[in-house]
């Protein structure tokens, strides 16, 4: 009963268009209420939470993000999969996807990947004829890329809960991702297909005139793509951690920004610690919100309310991983796609091992599931911050991202789930397993 006045409280608060911590707060706000919690601890436990070393990749890699905006390097990026992409309607949605995987791949948080390449994609978008609906729902489902594109911290978590392998979990998300990366695309074309408003992008043709100036775009974006080369490889390496890689992207865009494009001086280098703040104060301020009201459905028994009920109705491996899915999706969407991963590795293993699924082929199932979940309405927490970066109203982005989930997640999670060789065939390649 109470859970249930908690998720009409939610909905309601979306509905009207409350900011969503406070609504995520006032959702949480009904279960002391009504469960007679005492609301101090809740806001200790809410702190002690967001002041953790994993979460400093969170402002770390937006500060970046933020950097590489106004230094140029954001923008190289985005360049260089300008030229590769084509003149195809649709193909600016296209280099947004594209984009935020490989931002994905620096960067590790779809947080920080859907704000970086977000404001830096919506105007774009904008400009060639996309709806900011449809805005909306593309950069969430690409932001949500970062969970599966390694390194991600998703999978440094389940790893770490888990006891597995940390580069074994990351080639585990790999051809999910990838395949994520073409669905998604896919959808994008049909919506701008069928949209006569969007236009036909042909910068590419016209920033290509000869075989000079090509070479000398190409040329000045590899400081740009070195960045994730540099990141990625220190941490394959042992190098350094999650945290540490996120500083040295800091200290890299710097001077980069600084120095070869000459776009960051005392002032650009001040807008971007002003956006960074803020879009990293919106971001804690939600990933706070989202820890109280995970701690108070955990103490509610919540999640293993559902458990018991779906493991209650069959005993059968396919209906089995069909309702652990649903119930990781619901995580997902109730969740911060951090609390859901930590919670659903210890409750859902034991299971996922009796049924003879490997941990690492599960590590896949996780993040396509918690990942789907993120963009899943009602909740939708990454759906909601790309609503914010696009301008968009939640009605407007409902029929897109539910198209979406139909054509390019939910293939993806039926292939990840049922087939094991999907998730497992780059763990057992590089000798993982």
């Amino acid at each position: 009963m109470i859970i249930a006045v908690a998720l009409i409280i939610l909905l309601i608060m979306l509905i009207i268009g409350m900011p969503i911590p406070l609504a995520f707060l006032a959702s949480a706000g009904s279960i002391c209420f009504l469960g007679d919690y005492d609301p101090s601890f809740l806001m200790v436990y809410g702190y002690n939470k967001i002041n953790s070393i994993l979460l400093l990749t969170i402002p770390l890699f937006v500060l970046a993000g933020s950097i590489m905006d106004n230094g140029g390097i954001g923008e190289k990026l985005i360049g260089t999969v300008e030229k590769r992409v084509g003149k195809v309607k649709g193909s600016l949605g296209i280099v947004a996807v594209v984009s935020c995987a490989v931002f994905g791949a620096v960067s590790g948080s779809s947080s920080a990947t859907l704000s970086c390449i977000g404001s830096i994609m919506t105007p774009r978008l904008k400009r060639n004829g996309y709806p900011e609906g449809l805005i909306g729902a593309l950069l969430a489902s690409s932001g949500v890329l970062g969970i599966l594109i390694p390194p991600s911290m998703l999978m440094i978590l389940y790893a770490w809960s888990s006891g597995q392998s940390v580069l074994a979990c990351f080639l585990a998300t790999v051809l999910p991702g990838i395949l994520l990366i073409i669905l998604i695309s896919l959808v994008n074309c049909w919506y701008a297909k069928k949209n006569p408003n969007i236009k036909v992008y042909d910068k590419v043709v016209e920033n290509i005139n000869t075989n000079k100036n090509f070479k000398k775009k190409n040329d000045s974006a590899v400081p740009a793509l070195l960045m994730p080369v540099i990141i990625l490889g220190s941490i394959y390496c042992g190098i350094l951690t999650a945290t540490e890689a996120a500083a040295l992207s800091v200290i890299y865009a710097v001077p980069v920004g600084a120095f070869y494009y000459k776009k960051i001086d005392k002032i650009t280098f001040k807008t971007a610690l002003i956006q960074a703040g803020e879009t990293a104060g919106v971001i804690m301020a939600m990933l706070f919100s989202v820890m109280i009201l995970s701690r108070l459905y955990v103490s509610e028994n919540l999640p293993n309310m559902i458990l018991q009920f779906l493991t209650s109705i069959s005993e059968k491996k396919v209906i089995i991983l069909i309702m652990i899915n649903l119930f990781m999706i619901i995580l997902g969407m109730i969740m911060d796609d951090c609390s859901a991963t930590i919670l659903a590795a210890p409750i859902l293993l034991p299971v996922i091992v009796a049924l003879g699924v490997s941990p690492i082929h599960f590590a896949a199932i996780l993040g396509v599931n918690i990942g789907m979940g993120n963009v899943t309405p009602p909740t939708a927490p990454l759906l909601y911050l790309a609503g914010r970066i696009s301008k968009a109203e939640v009605k407007e982005m409902l029929g897109p991202d539910i198209a979406l989930i139909c054509f390019a997640w939910f293939p993806t999670l039926i292939l990840t789930t049922y087939i094991p060789a999907f998730g497992l065939f780059l763990p057992k390649l590089f000798g993982y397993l």
